[in-house]
């Protein structure tokens, strides 16, 4: 009996030790774990939705108190998870943008999603039109390798523009290298970004039109007064010039 017990203890606490050394598992669709260095900012951000969206979903009394290994909600409780439904995260749950030099070179606003990589040009399923988002001369050209959008040289206080309609999903400077930022989703595919922003004339959760103002040029985060300007789709870069008119 005394054997049996002791072999059957063993038994067990191997048991324990091997789901140790395995580690969290996946966790389900619309469902995002927590990871060393993220807020919640930036959770939602890569996500494509807004701050207030988790606290509520995940009723949250302290959003500045995550833990590691945390498991939140990512999607409305009542909408399935499609993915691309906004700036997709990285396994490791990390963003490592680099500040920019002049001329305009990035890193990530986010990684892709599990599984892809930045390498080979996207090929949208589906199109979309924009509109300019600013006045100026273009001083930086998208390249998949190194600059993730177009820079637009301008004046302090220019008029930066919502390149199309849609929701702000990010409105903050929590991202190095960007200055003030704006993130603006304007459906399941597709989001813009706006950086190095002097001023953001909208909020978190508000919805914008195409031509609205939405913040004021400046060079936050860069050593020059310009607008650094991207368009992802399913949470990918690719060149913004594809969507804007020739000018």
């Amino acid at each position: 009996m005394q054997a049996h017990l002791k072999r059957h203890f063993t038994v067990l606490a191997c048991s324990v030790l091997l789901a140790a050394c395995a580690g969290p598992g996946p966790v389900s669709s619309g469902y995002y774990r927590v990871q060393r260095g993220d807020t919640l900012s930036l959770i939602a951000m890569h996500n494509g939705v807004t701050v207030r969206d988790l606290v509520r979903w995940n009723h949250l009394s302290n959003p500045n108190a995550l833990e590691v290994d945390q498991i939140l909600r990512v999607v409305p409780p009542a909408q399935p998870f499609g993915g691309g439904t906004g700036l997709a995260h990285a396994p490791g749950g990390t963003v490592n943008p680099t500040p920019n030099a002049s001329g305009g070179t990035h890193g990530r606003l986010a990684a892709p999603a599990a599984g892809a990589e930045e390498t080979a040009p996207v090929k949208p399923a589906t199109s979309i039109a924009l509109v300019w988002p600013a006045q100026g001369s273009i001083i930086g050209r998208y390249n998949a390798d190194g600059n993730k959008g177009i820079d637009i040289g301008g004046n302090p206080g220019t008029p930066i523009f919502a390149a199309a309609a849609g929701r702000v999903v990010y409105a903050g400077n929590g991202l190095r290298g960007y200055g003030n930022l704006l993130i603006i989703k304007h459906n399941a595919d597709y989001l813009t970004a706006y950086a190095h922003n002097s001023k953001l004339l909208v909020k978190e959760g508000q919805s914008v039109t195409a031509g609205e103002q939405v913040a004021e040029m400046g060079n936050t985060d860069s050593d020059r007064v310009m607008l650094h300007f991207e368009l992802r789709y399913q949470g990918r870069t690719i060149d913004p010039q594809s969507a804007l008119p020739t000018r």
